[in-house]
């Protein structure tokens, strides 16, 4: 078997990992964990963060994908690219599931990833591991405490406590998957982050899948191309081939690369440049394009506009791809600009222009800037988390709901006599507080014989002919009807006057 492998160019390579879950449940931690007590050191440490890097346990190399979260994932598997060969689960040990658990719970369902669940902060006061188990099999993950086949380390990153189970139970799932790429073949990949660097201009880090990635070799990535100018790998050392499962950075982009865009070596630039061209004649992947605008303006939908600001693409492509998931029947959302880079001047014009709200997403903001928002009264508003930036739009949208309207009975009056018809919209009346009591200023629904005859106003309430604010159950009453409408049928003897007062209780999407 070995031989046919060694043949048909094929060799084993590292498994590429990603880490899901709801926010705050430790992710990060882990992987800052991994990263300092597995990855190789240099002088000064790790000096650049480029989205992945890997490390060595038990003598085999792993790749962890750092990405801001599942939302970053889904950016990249919406283009069809197959980044990770294994998913981590983080659920922490004293809050259990938590929605963002089951969206991750999903996207792994939905890729079919093979998954380990790593249940953290196990030394934090209130941890139940056990309940953790419940609730994952509530939500169709069966542990294999609870008789299924996914693997569960306890671990906590603040120690590193059960790091190296994790580390253990990965490259078992990851044995078993036989994960190998061909080494002859022209290289091929996946871009998972891309920026414009003040210093090497257009870079993007790649996660190389098949071949060898080297020097010199033109690729091509979607709708631009460029020619291996420089590589380096994680720990931002120049290397002249990345292999298959290496993260590289690599220099020398015509244009910038799109995150979650497949890359392919080509044979010279040529080649590169007609594969570019072919991608752009496919049309290119439009960042929040929604086709659903104009049947919301016919129906008028009410709009929330925004500005997204964000530090690099590939945050923006995260963005696009969870605000997708936020429906809603009545109110929606426009994204009238967006881009890489500091909140500036220019997008404070934008969105005094479209009364856009700004949001940004590990940016800052000009100082020109926020003095102009701050003098013209103009939103903005940046983010640490994709969670709590989704969470703000969404905000942002109900603002724009119609508020529920709910009636809080008070009282009835039947009516025992006509006064005065008055003009038109108002009548007299009295009658006897039959039930609760009747409220000056409250709301009044006419009814005859069960059936609505008129809705309006208690605009004054008398008792022995004494203005008074409330009249209590048993007494009589002169009322003032102020109606909503003209009264074409007026108020008669026998009918009941329904006192409410109606309470606004906000929407939210």
């Amino acid at each position: 078997m070995a031989e046919n492998k060694q043949q048909s160019g094929l060799v084993p390579r590292p498994p590429v990992v990603v880490v899901l879950g709801h926010v705050d449940h430790g992710k990060t931690t882990i992987l800052s964990q991994i990263r300092k007590t597995k990855a190789p050191k240099e002088a000064g440490g790790i000096t650049q963060h480029i989205g992945a890097y890997q490390v060595e346990s038990s003598g085999k190399k792993i790749t962890f994908l750092d990405t801001p979260g599942h939302e970053a994932f889904s950016a990249i598997r919406s283009r069809g690219a197959k980044v990770a060969d294994v998913a981590v689960l983080v659920v922490a040990a004293d809050e259990g599931v938590k929605p963002q658990t089951k969206e991750a719970i999903q996207i792994i369902k939905q890729v079919t990833l093979p998954f380990v669940v790593a249940i953290n902060k196990i030394d934090k006061e209130g941890a139940n591991p056990q309940r953790v188990k419940q609730e994952l099999a509530e939500n169709e993950v069966m542990v294999e405490d609870y008789g299924g086949q996914v693997p569960v380390a306890e671990i906590s990153a603040r120690t590193g406590a059960g790091i190296d189970h994790l580390l253990e139970l990965i490259l078992l799932l990851a044995e078993l998957e036989e994960l190998q790429a061909p080494t002859s073949a022209p290289a091929k990949g996946v871009v998972i982050e891309s920026h414009l660097d003040s210093r090497k201009g257009l870079i993007a880090t790649l996660i190389v899948q098949e071949g060898e990635l080297k020097i010199g070799d033109w690729v091509s990535a979607g709708d631009t191309y460029g020619r291996v100018k420089s590589l380096e790998n994680f720990l931002s050392k120049p290397i002249r081939v990345a292999a298959a499962s290496q993260p590289c950075v690599m220099t020398g982009w015509e244009s910038a690369a799109k995150v979650g865009q497949e890359f392919q070596a080509a044979a010279d630039k040529n080649e590169a440049e007609r594969m570019a061209l072919a991608a752009v004649e496919l049309g290119p992947i439009n960042l929040f394009a929604q086709e659903s605008l104009a049947t919301d303006q016919v129906n008028n939908k009410k709009v929330a506009n925004l500005i997204i600001k964000t530090d690099v693409q590939s945050s923006l492509e995260a963005i696009d791809h969870i605000l997708r998931t936020i429906k809603s029947e009545e109110v929606g959302y426009k994204v009238v600009g967006y881009g890489v880079g500091t909140i500036s001047d220019a997008d404070i014009k934008n969105a005094r222009a479209t009364q856009a709200a700004i949001i940004g997403f590990h940016v800052g903001i000009d100082g020109s800037a926020k003095q102009s928002a701050e003098r013209e009264g103009i939103k903005v508003q940046i983010y640490q988390t994709i969670y709590e930036l989704v969470e703000n739009i969404k905000s942002l949208m109900s603002e724009l709901l119609e508020p529920e309207i709910k009636k809080n009975a008070l009282g009835k009056i039947k009516i025992l006599a006509i006064f005065k018809g008055g003009d038109n919209k108002s009548q007299i009346v009295g009658g006897k507080v039959t039930q609760g009591q009747a409220v000056r200023g409250a709301l009044i629904d006419v009814m005859r014989n069960g059936i609505l005859l008129l809705s309006g106003r208690l605009g004054q309430l008398q008792q022995n002919k004494a203005d008074v604010g409330e009249v209590a159950e048993g007494n009589e009453c002169g009322v003032r009807f102020d109606s909503q409408s003209k009264m074409i049928s007026p108020i008669a003897v026998g009918d009941v006057l329904e006192i409410y007062q109606e309470e606004k209780i906000k929407r939210t999407i």
